[in-house]
């Protein structure tokens, strides 16, 4: 079994994605700056990666304004990729998102996709999993979006997956052989964005009223209607918005 290093590990996806591969018996390391490592001043990097088969990125930036976000991702990444070569890992995996590489002007995307590239061209075996919205980001989606009792939202197709299923494909692809590509996953349902909402605060009892608006943007752009659906070949998985929802009551 392997010894696998997870960046953000203490995090939604990643505290998942350790307790899944520890589960199957390889020595998983939440590496996080609660546990004393930090991609960022690189801080406890190269200890942490020593002896690693793997490294697997599901770090995420502390804000989604344009160039803290792109500092983010390039910086961590940079620093990643110089720890794992210099303590020879074999395989480094990221979560991204779907919709990277497809004409949109997202600037928390721009950023992934810088991230992908220094990924790309680092010369370690990589494997990117890029997955669709999570469902667990719906209420901050709507928060963003409301102005008084209403939620503006576009048409836009999305097809969520839960956090968990996220954990499992980004396991899966860490304790398998580099891809040295693109590996799509989602959830089984295709939703307009403003319908996913409506459906996830009327299960909730939130009074707000959403409304559909194309011309609403989606995290600071517009967006066309399938930028954020997964390729054909994706790695589809079980978990319906309807079961979802009762397991995953909103925070207070």
């Amino acid at each position: 079994m392997a010894k696998i290093v997870v960046i953000g590990g203490t995090g939604l996806i990643g505290s998942k994605v350790v307790a899944k591969l520890t589960a199957h018996g390889h020595e998983a390391i939440a590496a996080s700056p609660n546990t004393g490592v930090n991609s960022i001043t690189g801080e406890g990097l190269a200890e942490a990666v020593e002896g690693a088969q793997v490294v697997v990125d599901v770090s995420n930036s502390p804000s989604f304004e344009e160039s803290a976000v792109l500092d983010f991702f390039t910086t961590s990444t940079n620093n990643l990729i110089a720890a794992e070569k210099a303590a020879g890992v074999g395989h480094h995996v990221a979560l991204t998102i779907v919709g990277t590489n497809r004409p949109q002007s997202i600037p928390y995307f721009r950023a992934k996709i810088a991230q992908e590239k220094l990924i790309r061209e680092s010369g370690v075996p990589f494997s990117l999993v890029h997955a669709t919205q999570f469902f667990e980001f719906v209420g901050s989606i709507a928060d963003i979006s409301t102005d008084g009792d209403t939620v503006r939202l576009p048409g836009a197709l999305v097809q969520p997956i839960a956090a968990e299923d996220v954990a499992t494909a980004v396991a899966r692809t860490a304790a398998g052989e580099p891809v040295n590509g693109d590996r799509e996953i989602a959830g089984p349902e295709q939703f307009g964005m403003d319908e996913w909402a409506r459906r996830a605060l009327t299960f909730r009892g939130d009074s707000r009223t959403v409304v559909r608006d194309d011309s609403a943007p989606y995290y600071g752009a517009r967006i066309e209607e399938r930028t954020l659906l997964p390729v054909d070949g994706a790695w589809i998985f079980d978990t319906s918005l309807e079961e979802w929802l009762p397991a995953n009551p909103p925070r207070t």
